[in-house]
């Protein structure tokens, strides 16, 4: 479904996270990436998320300001060659769909929001790719504005993952908003990062690992400032962490805080950032934490890479659904090759050229099934739910959602009400892919392994036009009832269909 593809010569990955904006450039030669370019501009986006979760305009303005910057790096680089993520103030965000539409303007390129699991894999990602290889596993720490990931992996595989909602932005504005810092202050930061580590701590101490590794801003500082501290230690260690915990609070005020490395813009936000990073290694009993070059938008250009080659997350993960809600996969087949059949001759006149209309059609295919593991009754429904809500590595949530929404719009009554929370022009393409989808589906109903004659579709608008052998639909009166009764569901949602 993706191997073949000519890898671009350039890539980029942008990573909306909830402190800073940070954009990397790429080049692919010889099997690896080469960086070019880096950006970084710390927005402080979760900062402007009020109380009712919605943006503040300051907030936004910033934003959009570093977006445009980015948007002319990247201007003349190819859709398909760009990956732009939002992690967790963007997850938190309410009436967030104008802000992304902007954001798409400013920048040229639409931006994913992706879940907790899904960063915590991305950021394994990029630890591993631009670290030594090991056969050991590594433990990866990541402290970002909104939230904490902290994965178990062996290889490339990460074993356990979790996300924590509590960032250092967030932690700062709970326990150390006036600026103010105070052993009481410091240890409440602490005892909100023990209660999300609580529950899973027990497996990740079961787990084990040889190494450690921390990745992006806060744990970088933090080593930065240690090393400047007690150049006779190369790592951070529970023993120098507690003596830079001591001289935190000493210093009263983050406008005191005389600690090398730490300016101003991250001064706000490090006494948080310590709380984590010394809560977790205390809960979990971490030794020492080297400090990775990569981080999560490293795991992003080699998760972008691997849609060119056979090593697509999301392929892997269709397929892993595939084996565990026991699909047909000769039924898979056959209404796959049929929904790409129908989509090549209807994708001009319906605007479907985005490679993501063939790879989402596809994958709906395969997957349309899953929910008969459940129940037959309804099962497109059950289907669509366990695709909405199911863990699956390298999707972000948008393409989650339109997987969900094509799959669950596949039979019966045609409502397009799912797709109210699409953002454009998937909206819009949804319905098109869905009744391909429905289609492809109603040809293959009698499941028989001989192939389809020749099937034509033509598309006008909102119109279409379906032509099969006359002595072929003879031969299969169910299809022409089932064509007949598709033609009223499809007139409810707005389409005409006629068959010849």
């Amino acid at each position: 479904m993706s191997g073949g593809l000519v890898v671009p010569d350039v890539l980029a990955a942008v990573d909306l996270g909830s402190n800073s904006f940070h954009m990397v450039v790429a080049r692919y030669s010889h099997g690896q990436l080469v960086i070019l370019d880096r950006l970084r501009e710390m927005v402080r986006l979760a900062a402007g998320l009020g109380d009712s979760g919605r943006l503040d305009d300051a907030a936004t303005e910033r934003a959009l300001r570093c977006l445009e910057r980015f948007g002319q790096r990247l201007r003349a680089m190819q859709a398909n060659s760009v990956r732009v993520v939002g992690t967790n103030a963007l997850r938190l965000a309410r009436r967030k769909r104008w802000f992304l539409e902007r954001a798409r303007a400013a920048l040229g390129h639409p931006i994913e929001i992706i879940s907790g699991l899904e960063e915590a894999r991305l950021i394994y990602s990029g630890v591993v790719h631009t670290s030594p290889m090991s056969p050991d596993k590594r433990l990866v720490i990541d402290i970002g504005g909104g939230s904490t990931e902290v994965v178990i992996g062996e290889g490339f595989d990460p074993l356990l993952l979790e996300s924590f909602s509590v960032g250092c932005v967030g932690l700062s504005a709970i326990c150390f908003d006036d600026g103010r810092i105070s052993e009481k202050r410091f240890e409440r930061a602490r005892t909100a990062v023990r209660l999300e580590l609580e529950p899973v701590q027990e497996s990740y101490r079961k787990l084990g690992w040889l190494q450690a590794f921390g990745s992006s801003g806060t744990v970088r500082v933090i080593g930065e400032v240690l090393r400047r501290l007690y150049p006779d230690a190369p790592h951070i260690t529970l023993e120098n962490l507690r003596s830079l915990e001591e001289r935190v609070i000493a210093a009263g005020h983050v406008d005191e805080l005389d600690l090398p490395d730490v300016d101003s813009e991250r001064a706000p936000v490090f006494p948080a950032g310590l709380a984590i990073l010394l809560e977790i290694v205390e809960s979990l009993g971490v030794d020492r934490i080297r400090v990775a070059e990569g981080a999560m938008r490293e795991g992003l250009l080699y998760d972008l890479m691997g849609r060119f080659t056979d090593e697509d997350a999301r392929v892997r993960s269709v397929r892993a659904m595939e084996q565990r809600y026991h699909v047909d996969s000769a039924q898979a087949d056959r209404v796959e090759a049929a929904a790409v059949g129908l989509l090549e001759q209807v994708e001009s006149e319906w605007g479907l050229e985005d490679p993501l209309a063939e790879l989402v059609l596809r994958w709906a295919a395969r997957l349309h099934e899953a929910g008969l593991d459940i129940a037959h009754s309804k099962y497109h429904r059950h289907s669509a739910y366990l695709l909405q809500h199911a863990d699956m590595p390298g999707f972000p949530r948008e393409e989650q959602l339109l997987l969900s929404a094509l799959v669950g719009g596949h039979r019966r009554q045609l409502s397009f009400e799912a797709l109210e929370d699409l953002l454009p022009p998937w909206d819009r393409h949804a319905e098109f892919l869905i009744v391909l989808l429905r289609l492809a589906v109603l040809l293959h109903r009698g499941r028989s392994p001989q192939p389809l004659p020749e099937v034509i579709l033509r598309a006008k608008g909102r119109s279409l036009s379906l032509e099969l052998p006359p002595r072929w639909m003879k031969e299969h009166p169910l299809t022409l009832e089932d064509l007949e009764q598709e033609r009223g569901y499809l007139k409810e949602a707005g389409f005409r269909l006629t068959t010849t």
